[in-house]
């Protein structure tokens, strides 16, 4: 059964990959997306494959590198997060945390703020080589 850390993992391997089907299979169907740099909340997991298959295949065509790494927040929301950075390893820019359910996730929210630098940063990028 999917957990937190699971969930947050099959994330960061979508955007290491570019590859939706590493997410789109673990989002219950009430799913909700929400982001700081984003108006309205996705309310559905059909609504956030719409939204986020163009993101996805306009990065893969561009050939920019989003490096999704997993964290730890101490503060703020204590435990597990995506820390996402892009162009370089360093130059972070969100994190991303989960909220699963009955196995299934249910929530994602990436965050500015708390900032991606208060994250423990792991080394391990899921879908990438070691």
């Amino acid at each position: 059964m999917l957990d937190l850390d699971g969930a947050l993992r099959a994330y960061a391997a979508m955007m290491n990959t570019s590859n939706l089907e590493e997410l789109e299979p673990h989002l219950a169907d009430d799913f909700q997306y929400a982001s700081q740099w984003v108006f309205a909340e996705i309310h559905s997991k059909q609504d956030f494959v719409n939204y986020i298959k163009p993101k996805l295949a306009t990065v893969k065509a561009s050939g920019a590198t989003v490096w999704a790494e997993m964290g730890h927040l101490d503060r703020e929301f204590p435990g597990p997060c995506v820390v996402l950075a892009q162009g370089e390893k360093d130059n972070l820019i969100a994190i991303v945390l989960a909220q699963v359910d009955n196995g299934k996730i249910v929530r994602l929210d990436m965050c500015g703020a708390p900032s991606p630098r208060s994250a423990q940063r792991s080394g391990t990028y899921p879908g990438r080589p070691q």
